[in-house]
């Protein structure tokens, strides 16, 4: 047996975009153990539901993470509308649908550019990031956001987008898969990437499903878990299959996402194709009583949203459970015999979002 010494992994580190902790049992150059410490910025916005009423909630709901800020928006507005037996018109169904899946591609070309930062492309990274830039110019010309978008509101969306945007947001997606087609062939092909992703940190079928791993995680070990399959929102009336792969690596978690921006872009360009005309919000009036819980699928993947209302305008509780927080123990068995060079990797393939995390 070799010595063993403890390391710290974090709050900070060149490749974490944000402060997640580890302390690393090493022997010798293996990782013999992973001991995570969560709660590093902790914010307290579940406790907000005491301070603001359950409409101006809608907003401090959103930020709960930058990344994911819509579908957190969303989620949260789909509990209170089930509480309240509210039904949204169908063209704000649509909307959400376009703008979830916006996010999406977002969220997946920002881990791509994180990915290749944490081979040492930085190339790579700047191109990813570029190609990210003309999802948020949607999102800014759509909502007046970049970030945070403010348009998600109980009872439907507070902004239309007309038939001319969204020829325009069908065109420019055209033009953007041909070039994250291009930047995904180094990802996938390149040489140098498949020697730091293949066959590192494998997390089995059997293993992923006991440890409750979700989204990319759980899809790349060949787990077929996707809350979009539940027909909420317009994905009742669009055509997708899971994406899934079985090898249950980092390479296969990196394929299940740039497979998924592709089928993203194909999602919003069917829900272009069939939007209605009609309404985007209708009146909510009084006040929710009772207890609803909502399934989403968020770019990391399952996310839950409980609510607990009383009848007067401030919430009981208000509860959320992010994917980064289910998929911890996955990753620390990943984790578990790999070599202390391959950490940064293995930990970036879970795409962590500890801002969710650490509400």
């Amino acid at each position: 047996m070799g010595t063993r010494t403890v390391i710290p992994f974090g709050p900070q580190h060149p490749v974490l975009p944000e402060p997640i902790h580890l302390d690393l049992v090493l022997e010798d150059e293996t990782v013999i153990e992973a001991i995570p410490s969560i709660g590093y910025v902790h914010r307290g916005l579940e406790k907000l539901v005491e301070k603001k009423d359950f409409q101006q909630y809608v907003f401090v709901a959103e930020r709960v993470c930058g990344i994911c800020s819509f579908m957190h928006g969303m989620g949260y507005c789909m509990a209170i509308e089930d509480i309240m037996g509210v039904k949204i018109p169908e063209r704000a169904e649509f909307l959400r649908t376009i703008w979830a899946e916006l996010s999406r591609i977002h969220s997946h070309l920002l881990w791509l550019g994180l990915a290749a930062d944490a081979f040492g492309f930085e190339s790579l990274f700047m191109h990813s990031w570029r190609l990210r830039e003309q999802i948020l110019d949607i999102f800014e010309e759509t909502t007046g956001g970049r970030v945070i978008f403010s348009v998600c509101d109980i009872g439907g969306v507070r902004k239309d987008i007309d038939s001319e945007m969204l020829r325009k947001i069908d065109d420019i997606l055209d033009k953007l898969k041909d070039e994250i087609e291009d930047i995904t062939k180094v990802f996938l092909k390149d040489s140098s990437v498949k020697h730091r992703t293949k066959g590192v940190g494998i997390l089995s079928k059997e293993m992923a499903y006991e440890l409750g791993a979700v989204g990319p995680m759980a899809r790349g070990s060949g787990n077929s878990i996707d809350m979009r399959t539940l027909g909420y929102g317009a994905y009742r009336n669009i055509k997708f299959e899971p994406i899934t792969e079985t090898s249950g690596d980092c390479y296969a978690r990196m394929w299940v996402r740039i497979k998924e921006v592709f089928q993203s872009i194909d999602i919003i360009k069917q829900c272009i194709s069939l939007i209605p005309k009609g309404d985007i919000s209708i009146k909510v009036k009084g006040n929710p009583k009772g207890e609803s819980f909502i399934r989403l699928e968020q770019p990391r993947g399952e996310v839950l949203y409980y609510v607990k209302a009383n009848g007067t305008k401030f919430l009981d509780r208000v509860r959320v459970r992010t994917p980064t927080f289910a998929n911890l123990p996955a990753l620390l068995e990943t984790l578990k015999g790999c070599a202390l060079a391959d950490v940064p990797v293995l930990i970036v393939s879970m795409d962590p979002c500890i801002s969710c995390t650490e509400r």
